[in-house]
């Protein structure tokens, strides 16, 4: 089971790789470099920015709200009764 990174940590990485985009050679970089200053891994870096990217409609796809409108049925389907 993956571990939840803190929400707090999350932005917080999710604003410095925003602020390193600039400094960076590529966007790659700038999420490793990211990874290794918050003590975090690169993958979990790279989708924390793709989907704050989405949510904040920069980048195509499903919005985490639409995401847990979508995952509410399932759970609740799967609840035993």
């Amino acid at each position: 089971m993956p571990k939840k990174i803190d929400p707090a940590l999350r932005e917080r990485a999710v604003w410095l790789v925003r602020e390193h985009r600039s400094n960076s050679p590529s966007l790659t970089a700038a999420w490793a470099a990211v990874a290794r200053q918050v003590g975090v891994g690169y993958e979990s870096v790279r989708r924390c920015v793709l989907q704050a990217d989405i949510d904040d409609g920069t980048r195509d796809g499903v919005t985490s709200v639409e995401h847990a409108e979508i995952k509410r049925p399932k759970t609740e389907n799967t609840r035993p009764r």
